[in-house]
């Protein structure tokens, strides 16, 4: 198919670029209320059925650092639909697994193929539209895509009343077709052959290491990634305890999922990232603190819950615009290293509270108040960062 010229918004493509960038947290939110039956399926403790999910962030977080170079060498069209036959291939593979050790597996080769769709439908709609009207897609495809992180959990716990957890998987594999199809009919490849480079991927590489060199960079990458760090632990552990602790059904931890996802602001205006994060970080030592102590019970561990998860879009896009703008002549391998490296720390939560033994808020918040500290420590690096930039041009 002949490369899209640029042009202005295709809404229905709009529509499209959403669902396919939604593969990722619909892959990861849908399946949530089933990690207790998973467990109980296959006779295993909970720290096995959540390495499920650790398994799926890893591929997920590995996909976006691979995707955007090689589909900068050899197109993206060709790169999103062998993704997504991946992502189909793996569903099936789920939902027939016939052990834990295959399923977690089969979860990492879904993430992977899901990684191609998420990152490539952004990269599609910035490629295919004018730099004015750019930005107003992005805005309109991550309104789209925010609709999964509302629907999946209540689905997935809807889905628990029609069968056992393969139906999810079933659900995913239908979803996966679609979107293939969808893809394969629709969107045109947009990165003509004469900008396509055959060392993209070596160079994305080398500017990876130039930008891990700067402290600065480092203290981006823990302001964002902690917070990011804390809402996969929130993600792991809440179905076990909410479920199997406080005995709530999964139908009614489905709907809070969906609850605490309108906590996140639909706006992500150009803040202080530097407050948010110490709103972020003192959220996250109270939710450590009511874990610990059982102090308000259930309810005050949703409020704390619900201030860390709220600020999560908006201070991960302040960090990596302002990652970008320090660096604006990589600025694709910073968003990418920072997309990844959040990604890459949610799967170590979700496995490091995956090793708390028992069913208790106790892993939970000890995990989180890790990672609100740490998020503090990332806050003083860019400080430090941007003072040392400030002296050097007053000088």
């Amino acid at each position: 198919m002949p490369h899209l010229t640029r042009r202005r918004p295709d809404r229905r493509l709009i529509l499209l670029l959403g669902a396919l960038a939604a593969c990722g947290p619909l892959g990861t939110d849908i399946y949530l209320p089933s990690l207790p039956a998973i467990a109980a399926s296959f006779g295993v403790p909970a720290a096995a059925a959540a390495a499920t999910l650790t398994a799926f962030i890893a591929g997920f977080s590995i996909g976006m650092v691979l995707y955007g170079p090689i589909s900068d060498a050899y197109g993206r069209r060709p790169v999103l639909l062998a993704g997504l036959g991946l992502f189909v291939v793996a569903s099936v593979a789920c939902w027939l697994s016939a052990s834990i050790n295959q399923l977690i597996v089969m979860r990492f080769l879904q993430a992977l193929g899901a990684g191609a769709a998420s990152v490539l439908a952004r990269t599609i709609a910035r490629d295919a539209h004018e730099p004015g009207e750019a930005s107003k897609v992005l805005s309109m495809v991550a309104l789209v895509t925010s609709v999964g992180p509302l629907l999946a959990p209540l689905i997935g716990g809807q889905l628990l009343l029609l069968g056992d957890w393969r139906t999810v998987f079933v659900a995913l594999t239908l979803f996966g077709a679609f979107c293939s199809v969808a893809a394969w009919l629709r969107v045109p490849e947009t990165w003509p052959r004469e900008k396509r480079a055959n060392q993209a991927v070596l160079q994305s590489f080398a500017a990876y290491g130039r930008l891990l060199r700067d402290p600065a960079v480092w203290g981006h990458l823990l302001c964002g990634g902690m917070v990011f760090a804390a809402m996969f632990t929130y993600i792991t552990e809440t179905p076990f305890v909410y479920i199997q602790y406080f005995h709530i059904s999964p139908q009614h931890h489905g709907r809070q999922l969906s609850e605490h996802a309108l906590c996140r602001p639909v706006r992500r205006a150009a803040d202080d990232f530097r407050r948010i994060d110490a709103v972020a970080s003192g959220a996250a030592l109270f939710v450590a603190f009511a874990c610990l102590t059982g102090w308000g019970g259930l309810w005050s561990m949703v409020a704390g819950l619900c201030c860390v998860i709220g600020v999560v879009g908006l201070l991960s896009a302040n960090c990596a615009t302002d990652l970008m703008s320090r660096y604006p002549d990589n600025a694709g391998a910073a968003a990418a290293l920072f997309g990844a490296t959040q990604l890459a720390f949610g799967a170590l939560a979700s496995f490091v509270v995956g090793l708390f033994p028992g069913i208790s808020p106790a892993g939970m918040g000890w995990t989180i108040g890790v990672c609100g500290v740490l998020g503090y420590v990332g806050r003083v690096l860019i400080v430090r960062g941007h003072g040392r930039e400030a002296l050097a041009l007053s000088t």
